[in-house]
């Protein structure tokens, strides 16, 4: 859809890419300032107000006067590339001014942006705001279970996120306000970040597109960590253009990440891996064994099979992990969690350069919560800091390297490469809801996750009884993930574009009414 003005077609911003945004900032038809009012418009009809989705934990007070400064840059200089003036949004563990969902970081000083940050903003983009989260991604209460104790989307400042697709529904994972902004249009672009599904599952549960890339391929420095050997950041979009061109600019060596000084040459233009006929010719694996989703989703699953071998892809099913059993059954990434997660955070929080609380360890953390407990999250969440007080309790010991040594061995040398070398494939598929991302997840290797299909009208509705987010409800999306190798992302990326093309599963169907934002530019240029 798009809208006239002046004879002028517009895009709809609940759809907008990146690319028609640029299209109409470079021919004039309207400019930085009136795209960032537009979305800040969005964000107030449905962030706190009416179906109050809480994807948003704040927006950025001088993003307008940065607009006003990059449309004078055009007019004066010309423009800085396709990302010159594009409005974005970051996940809030994603360091510029401010720090996380919790109060605990309120007001603190990062010692520089993100690095991440710091190259889009070099290319022009303006950051709008931050996307809610779960609560330190999802560890402060027990780790990797949706409990009825700390759920996802759930943060301090930010409140619970929910799903545009149904009320009340739950977002999956911590990037969840990511998600949730991009399915309908609050930003042209976002970023969230992996430990293990963080990025792909509310992509797949928002109808977006979410790329968790290699492990080294883009910095994490000046993002609040997990796990130095798992964590991620990555682009979360509404097509897979949008997301390889957000890429394109995150890639690359950072001297405060060691493990990006090891990137295998000269990064790629992803761009150039959006061929609709990439899938002619690939081998591609299902690995059956991990495949247990509910009915609608494996029936959507089986059916995209077909559409795969039209577009030239062989199929080869099954194709299953050669460690599946060990796979399912393996402690060991908690292990590693656990350890991580207190020393990657202590080293990150003794970097601060202000902490007004004075929260500078992970100790420090459980103490200050435990002072101000009824004023924390609220109840019955906010007594729980189980995973907080795991995780302090642990130490880089025997037990943990060799937790680390399963992983890698389970993930890459017994997991994803010996599957691709036993049955000649160039890449995984399976349902992204389920077991695609803990695979990756210890391993360090990408996914992306591209839309599948939505829960028909009659679905049960569940949990049955009362709670506080819904996980399964009509209309509710999932997601299609492509599994590779390290640094396969270019593959990945060429596979994903070309079922995205063939099969438009986004348009399908939209969020509900409600939840649908309902300023355009036309709004905002009419009122000048």
């Amino acid at each position: 859809m798009t809208f006239k003005v002046f004879s002028v077609a517009l895009p709809d911003l609940y759809e907008a890419s990146i690319v028609e945004l640029q299209d109409g900032l470079v021919k004039g038809y309207f400019t930085s300032v009136q795209l960032v009012q537009a979305y800040f418009h969005r964000i107030e009809e449905v962030n706190s107000k009416g179906p109050a989705l809480h994807a948003v934990i704040e927006t950025n007070p001088i993003a307008l006067s940065q607009a006003a400064a990059l449309d004078d840059e055009r007019k004066d200089k010309g423009d800085r590339g396709p990302l010159h003036g594009i409005p974005l949004l970051l996940k809030d563990n994603i360091a510029t001014m401010h720090e996380e969902g919790s109060h605990a970081l309120l007001g603190s000083v990062v010692p520089r942006d993100a690095f991440v940050a710091a190259k889009l903003r070099e290319a022009g983009a303006i950051f709008i705001g931050k996307a809610n989260l779960s609560e330190w991604s999802g560890m402060r209460g027990e780790w990797g279970h949706l409990k009825g104790k700390v759920p996802n989307g759930l943060s301090e400042r930010g409140g619970q996120t929910l799903s545009p697709y149904y009320p009340n529904a739950h977002p999956s994972s911590s990037s969840s306000g990511s998600g949730v902004a991009m399915a309908i249009g609050l930003a042209a672009g976002s970023l969230g970040s992996e430990t293990h599904g963080s990025i792909v599952s509310p992509s797949s549960r928002n109808n977006v597109v979410g790329i968790k890339p290699t492990v080294g391929l883009v910095s994490r420095s000046g993002v609040i960590p997990i796990s130095s050997h798992q964590d991620t950041t990555g682009p979360m979009c509404r097509s897979v253009t949008d997301a390889a061109l957000l890429l394109n600019f995150m890639a690359g060596p950072d001297p405060r990440d060691e493990v990006t000084l090891h990137q295998p040459g000269i990064v790629p233009d992803y761009m150039k891996a959006l061929d609709k006929n990439a899938l002619k010719g690939a081998r591609l694996g299902v690995p059956r064994s991990f495949i247990h989703s509910i009915k609608t989703i494996k029936e959507a699953f089986n059916s995209s099979l077909d559409v795969f071998r039209v577009l030239g892809a062989e199929i080869v099913d099954p194709a299953d992990f050669p460690d599946t059993e060990e796979l399912l059954i393996s402690k060991a990434e908690e292990r590693v969690l656990d350890v991580d997660f207190k020393v990657d955070l202590n080293k990150y929080l003794s970097e601060l350069v202000h902490v007004p609380t004075g929260v500078k360890t992970l100790a420090a953390l459980i103490e200050f919560n435990e002072k101000r407990a009824e004023l924390d999250l609220p109840p019955p969440f906010y007594k729980d800091q189980s995973q907080f007080i795991q995780s302090e309790a642990t130490q880089v010991d025997d037990a943990y390297l060799s937790a680390l040594a399963e992983n890698f061995d389970l993930g890459r040398t017994r997991g994803i490469d010996a599957t691709l070398a036993q049955f000649d494939l160039d890449a995984i598929i399976l349902p992204t809801d389920g077991h695609a991302p803990g695979p990756a997840a210890i391993a360090g290797y990408p996914l992306i996750s591209v839309p599948l299909g939505f829960q028909p009208d009659d679905v049960e509705l569940l949990p049955a009884t009362s709670s506080s987010v819904y996980t399964q409800a009509p209309g509710l999306p999932f997601g299609l993930a492509f599994m590779g190798t390290a640094y396969s992302e270019f593959e990945l990326i060429g596979y994903a574009y070309a079922f995205e093309q063939a099969t438009h599963v986004r348009l399908q169907r939209r969020a509900y009414d409600c939840a649908i934002p309902r300023t355009q530019l036309t709004d905002v240029m009419s009122q000048l």
